[in-house]
């Protein structure tokens, strides 16, 4: 942004870019924080909160191009309201995980819903982003259509970050249209049966686009052309005695798992994230399991010691997160090789030279 339109800038945006300079100057932390529905996520919260929710609004939206721009305040509700008004969606069907979730805490968080094992994963779908630094410069990466790809690997970046490199104060995102079909089904089935299935539905052109274990019961949502969706259910109903669930049921389930609100994520035990080959066999873990994206998200709840969950997340091509609960200060993301570690401190430095935002809150020395 230049300096004539930096001067034009809403005054919301301007406060921000005082609030970083000022905290710059006097080295002190600061903590960027849109509607808070993911303070729980990651590892310590610190310093003076920086809110980013006066800077909102739908920037552009050109829905025959399928692409949105937003700034960081603007409710994620609102965001997919718009795009619903077309028939379009954000295809990562990202969680909110609470009433006032932001776009851009969405986005710096990086998380994805059930349809993640279908459309990919929060990065794949920015495609540009405008960020204030830790000096409060404003630094646009990317653009705001798929062919202009200057910068693309840098605007993903920030996806992800938990704001440890910058506001993500406007955001160029690719959205897909809505489904024209999409039907649900129940499969009894245990967990390595699961496991074995829908790693085997994986080769073949099945329109599965979100898949759910738990208790004994597998749930799979398949989504696209009508004919395509009726074909894939009577097969299912054919081969593994899948039966349909009612529509209305069928949205609360995924709503419910895409929202933590179901009954397993309920309780004070630590709940555990783990990230897994899909072909990866069961953990064998004490506690509750359920696994979404067809075996590569595995959510656990165990007695077992974070070593323990660790290594066996290891030892299965993976790693596990504390996802939410327990001792944030003892960090919560795997550790990692120091040849990463330097990367991610040269990047810090480069982006938020003072250290002053949110340290701490993805790894103790960044």
């Amino acid at each position: 942004m230049s300096a004539d339109k930096l001067r034009q800038a809403p005054p919301e945006l301007a406060e921000l870019r005082e609030r970083i300079r000022a905290a710059q100057a006097g080295g002190t932390p600061l903590r960027l924080r849109g509607g808070g529905t993911k303070d729980f996520y990651g590892a310590v919260l610190a310093g003076e909160v920086l809110d980013t929710r006066g800077y909102r609004g739908v920037v552009s939206y050109e829905p025959t191009e399928l692409v949105i721009t937003a700034r960081c305040g603007t409710p994620l509700s609102e965001l997919r309201s718009v795009l619903a008004e077309k028939g379009q969606m954000l295809p990562f069907e990202p969680p909110a995980l609470g009433s006032d979730a932001t776009i851009g805490g969405t986005i710096a968080a990086g998380l994805a819903g059930p349809r993640r094992m279908a459309a990919g994963a929060a990065r794949d779908f920015v495609l540009g982003a405008a960020l204030l630094d830790g000096r409060g410069e404003w630094l646009e990466f990317g653009g705001r259509v798929m062919k202009n790809v200057a910068g693309y690997d840098v605007s993903r970046l920030a996806c992800g970050s938990l704001g440890t490199l910058g506001v993500i104060a406007e955001v160029s995102l690719k959205v897909m249209p809505l489904p024209a079909a999409e039907v649900s089904v129940l499969i009894q089935a245990t967990e390595a049966d699961a496991l074995a299935l829908t790693s085997g539905w994986a080769a073949r052109p099945l329109p599965v686009s979100a898949t759910s274990w738990s208790d004994g019961e597998l749930r799979v949502r398949l989504s696209g052309a009508v004919a395509a969706v009726a074909e894939a259910a009577n097969a299912f109903a054919a081969d593994h005695g899948a039966v349909t669930i009612a529509a209305g049921q069928a949205l609360r389930h995924w709503e419910q798992l895409r929202e933590h609100q179901s009954a397993f994520f309920a309780g004070d035990q630590v709940l555990w994230r783990i990230a897994l080959p899909d072909t990866a066999a069961p953990l064998g873990l004490p506690g509750a399991t359920l696994i979404e994206w067809s075996g590569a998200q595995r959510w656990i709840r165990s007695a077992a010691s974070e070593s323990d969950i660790r290594a066996a997340a290891r030892a299965a091509g993976g790693h596990a997160t504390a996802f939410r609960g327990g001792k944030r200060d003892a960090g919560v993301f795997e550790q990692l090789p120091q040849p990463l570690a330097a990367i991610h401190r040269r990047l810090k430095a480069r982006f938020d030279p003072a250290g002053i935002l949110n340290p701490g809150r993805m790894f103790p020395d960044l």
